[in-house]
Formats: structure tokens, sequence, C-alpha cells
């Protein structure tokens, strides 16, 4: 019980520091709208496609899971800047549970992420895309917990460098091959063997596969359960991971 009240105490107060300014979650879906009217439009004859909304059923879902990766992994910038405020240093006096001080934030972040996931999703229902509502809430869960992961990933190497210096370059030569590797603008079924192979390796590739059956209404797909079992692991571990250096951090 002590944990859930801490981790809610923390989750509110930073709820309500997004919440008085919420221009980030403008700022956050902005990238993502363009790829949305500027580049999805391009889609239909380079997939070969019949229609734009099986155009949207591919490239929206890949959308969804790149907001969740990038969003989650750059918010350690924040941490750092807490840290050089004292905030984190004052964090020592107090008892909240080390571990709610991670998840609260954390929980924050995919909050903000699921918001800009619907912002999105409404916007791409005006070119056509349908997915059924029970398939859409577990493609969220999916999110959820990629930003989870991401988002603790980002808070815990944060917390090991200190620096914004240091993490930026960390961050961008992570992202750079998951982004490459997971399928995300373009489905990998259009990649030579060996690019396939390769990308089995990056679990992003699953989710965004899990991703994708979900919004083209193949529930039982198993790429859609094993996405599942492997954010969620992840999840778990990169939250484990991060508590531990966020205890030493402020002990």
């Amino acid at each position: 019980m002590k944990l859930l009240r801490d981790t809610s105490l923390i989750f509110n107060r930073q709820m309500q520091l997004l919440l008085r300014n919420p221009i980030w979650i403008v700022v956050g879906i902005f990238q993502p709208v363009m790829y949305l009217l500027l580049f999805a439009p391009l889609l239909k004859p380079a997939l070969g496609v019949r229609t734009n909304a099986e155009a949207y059923e591919i490239f929206v879902p890949g959308l969804l899971v790149l907001l969740a990766i990038f969003g989650g992994l750059f918010q350690g910038f924040g941490l750092i800047a807490e840290l050089r405020a004292g905030v984190i240093e004052r964090s020592r006096v107090t008892p909240v549970s080390r571990f709610a001080l991670l998840l609260g934030r954390s929980l924050r972040d995919t909050v903000s992420l699921l918001a800009q996931a619907v912002i999105i999703t409404v916007l791409a229902l005006a070119f056509d895309l349908r997915v059924f509502i029970g398939n859409l809430l577990l493609a969220y869960l999916m999110l959820a917990l990629i930003s989870l992961m991401t988002s603790a990933l980002s808070y815990g190497v944060a917390l090991a460098v200190k620096s914004e210096d240091v993490l930026a370059p960390v961050m961008n030569t992570v992202a750079q091959p998951v982004l490459l590797l997971s399928g995300i603008l373009l489905p990998l079924t259009f990649a030579p063997g060996w690019l396939q192979a390769i990308a089995d390796w990056n679990p992003f590739s699953w989710a965004v596969n899990g991703v994708r059956a979900l919004f083209l209404g193949d529930l039982g797909a198993p790429a859609v359960w094993q996405g599942l079992l492997i954010m969620a692991a992840l999840a778990a571990l990169a939250l484990l991971w991060a508590a531990r250096l966020f205890a030493r951090s402020v002990r």
C-alpha cells in the first residue's frame, strides 16, 4: 500500500507540472502529425495497396510506436535538470519509496504518450483508418509498456551519466538502429533476407508487428502476444534497473 500511495503522490505531482505547461504535448505530436499528413500519402503507390485506408493501417501503428520509443528515450534530460536543481537531492529527506520516485515519473510519461496517441489516432480516422476499439485498447497497452520501458531506461542512463552532453549521443546511438531495424516507417517484409534476420533480434520490431496486426484486426496473430510479453518483460527489467540507480543516487 505504501508503494501505491507514494507512486500516486509522485504521479500527481508530475502531472500537475506537465499540465501547467501543456505546450510539451503539442510539441511532442508535431513531428508525428507532419509524418501523418506529408509522408503517409506517399505510401499508397509505394506499398502497392489499393486504398489510403490500407496504407494508414500499416503506417499509423508504426508511427505510434515511434512516438512511444522516442518520447520515452529523451525523458532523461528533465531528470538531469532536476538533479542539477537539487530536487532529487532533497528527496533524501522524504520517506517516499525510491521505486515510487521513478515509477511515478514513468507513469506520467506513459499518460502523456497515450494522450498523444489518441490524438494521432483520431486524426488518422479522417483518412479512412478503421480499427476495432478492443484491438485499439490492446495496441495502447503495448504502447504503454514501450513508454514505461524507454522512459525508465532514459532515467537510468541519465542517473548514470548526469550530463546532457553525454545523454544526447547515447540516446541517439540507441534510437537510430532501433528506428531502422523495427520497420516503423515501412514493413520489413520489403527488406532483404539478411536485414530481416537482424531485425528479428530487435524487440521493437515485434512490437511494431503486433500493433500492426491489431490495427488490421488480426487479434490472434502470434506477433500480438509475443510483442506484449517481450515489452512487459523488458519494461519490468528496465524499471528494476533504473530503480536501483535511483536508490543509489538519493541514498
